[in-house]
């Protein structure tokens, strides 16, 4: 557990460094809603949510996929030296989780603010958009490990991620409908138990395949 807080504490010290990247995608997503108001003014409900979700996917790929393409040869190297590969993929799952739950709100926070609230449970739907946004965070943070190993970029990550990550947009599209009823309806407790195992079977994918790819 030490080591992982340590390259977790590693990453958010870089990332505060490095604000660069965080900026550019909080620009990214704000000229995108903004460009989204101009042109639809206030959707209904289920545009709303497919716009949501789609934003939220490009947000991912842009602010998660560069947690390993930044790292050069000659870090990973000294990471190998001083860390295990569980610790240091745990340390990677855990920030980029964080780094998504905090985009994901300010999105939600932007989307309320220029498009409207045409959902009946708030409150479900911003525990929806967290567990959502960690949901894509895991599925990336691992097609990056496996790219950047494989040396492959961007390239490798849109090859493997879109039969991955198709289920769980389904999957959260289908649940955040619920949140948008004026009455909450049954079966909202059972798609969130899958999303999350979902979630568990990504993390122990990474436990397991990722310590290979360490040692290369």
């Amino acid at each position: 557990m030490r080591s992982i807080l340590i390259l977790l504490r590693k990453d958010i010290l870089l990332e505060i460094r490095q604000q660069y990247t965080f900026y550019g995608v909080l620009l990214y997503v704000a000229s995108t809603i903004f460009v989204l108001y101009l042109s639809m003014g206030q959707p209904e409900g289920p545009v709303w949510k497919g716009l949501f979700w789609m934003i939220e996917l490009f947000i991912c790929v842009n602010a998660v996929a560069k947690s390993f393409l930044q790292e050069g040869r000659g870090r990973l190297l000294y990471f190998y030296s001083i860390a295990g590969a569980r610790d240091f993929i745990l340390g990677k799952l855990l920030f980029n989780a964080l780094l998504m739950i905090m985009m994901s709100l300010i999105t939600l926070a932007l989307f309320l603010f220029m498009l409207g609230d045409p959902m009946g449970h708030e409150g479900y739907f911003v525990l929806i958009t967290c567990l959502g946004g960690v949901s894509l965070s895991l599925v990336f943070t691992f097609l990056a490990a496996l790219a950047a190993r494989a040396q492959q970029g961007a390239a490798l990550m849109a090859i493997l991620g879109f039969p991955l990550v198709i289920p769980q947009l389904l999957l959260l599209n289908r649940v955040s409908t619920i949140a948008f009823e004026d009455v909450l309806q049954g079966g909202l407790g059972w798609m969130l138990v899958v999303l999350a195992g979902l979630d568990v079977l990504l993390i122990a994918l990474a436990l397991i395949l990722f310590p290979f790819l360490w040692k290369d």
